[in-house]
């Protein structure tokens, strides 16, 4: 089965869709080894990773696709891009859902902010007119090759205009040719319920620790109100973040690494995740002949 087919099929199941955000080959790989079903590219963590900067339009189309594919090329599940505001108008929204898909993304979410964006979770946000955003919908419907790529259409206006202009949006967004409606920065569950019952189509969501997210949302009452899926931007990156605080504080505090504070991965644990077996496998196979002959 084609990864976007299967995404499309996770979508549309009964069960909740929960999908960690991943910024790199191993944060992707640390979801697909907890047994998760498809991945959300996250533009939030990969700014933060690459660049040290907020989620701010720093990244180019190109930046953006390629940290993609380097997430897909690192495992087997769907995994879903992060496409921002499309980076641009409708026709560059037309090339990036282009680019996406020929990487071997199996969606993309494409948002309706006034570009530069922000995080969803931030203050100030503005959004383009819902003309301009089924415009680019469109073009983002009409530009995949594989029917079944997913076009997530994110929609900003809760923080704007309220949850009458999310649906309102939304059920535009899904006539425009979008397979799923992506509210960011849900505030309250109420409100979620609210969305699932006047949005022609599936209903999708974020969770931010420390954001706008409503306090132990948990994923059986998100299923129970009926939404078809949950992304989690942030919750890697900031555990890397954390991670990395306390093993560097342990280290100046304990006059050695590794020591009491510290909490790390065992080094045979980043032997499995990069595939070093593989690696040894090759060597043995294409390496052992020369290295002898070499020897003799």
């Amino acid at each position: 089965m084609r990864k976007t087919t299967r995404l499309k099929e996770l979508i549309h199941a009964p069960e909740l869709l929960v999908m960690p955000g991943a910024y790199d080959p191993i944060s992707a790989r640390v979801v697909e080894a907890a047994g998760f079903d498809a991945i959300q590219c996250s533009g939030y963590g990969i700014s933060v990773a690459r660049l040290g900067l907020p989620d701010y339009s720093f990244l180019a189309m190109s930046d953006m696709v390629d940290a993609s594919k380097n997430i897909v090329d690192s495992v087997d599940l769907p995994v879903m891009a992060d496409g921002d505001t499309g980076f641009g108008n409708a026709v560059n929204a037309w090339y990036a859902v282009k680019a996406f898909e020929r990487v071997g993304c199996a969606g993309v979410n494409i948002e309706d902010q006034v570009m530069p964006k922000r995080c969803g979770h931030l203050e100030g946000k503005s959004i383009v007119s819902i003309d301009e955003a089924v415009a680019k919908i469109r073009a983002c419907a009409a530009a995949r090759v594989d029917p079944d790529f997913v076009i997530n259409a994110r929609t900003d206006a809760l923080a704007v205009g309220g949850i009458d202009e999310v649906i309102r949006r939304g059920n535009a967004y899904m006539e425009a040719g979008a397979t799923m409606v992506f509210i960011d920065g849900m505030t309250d569950k109420a409100l979620a319920r609210q969305a699932v019952e006047g949005i022609k189509g599936p209903v999708a969501i974020n969770v931010v620790e420390g954001g706008k997210s409503p306090g132990q949302f948990t994923f059986a009452e998100m299923q129970a109100i009926g939404l078809a899926r949950v992304s989690l931007p942030g919750t890697l990156v900031l555990a890397a973040i954390q991670g990395m605080r306390d093993a560097i504080a342990a280290v100046k505090a304990n006059g050695y690494a590794g020591g009491p504070g510290a909490r790390l991965a065992d080094f045979a644990q980043i032997k499995e995740l990069t595939g070093f077996a593989e690696v040894f496998r090759l060597e043995k196979e294409y390496l052992s002949a020369l290295q002898q002959s070499t020897a003799r």
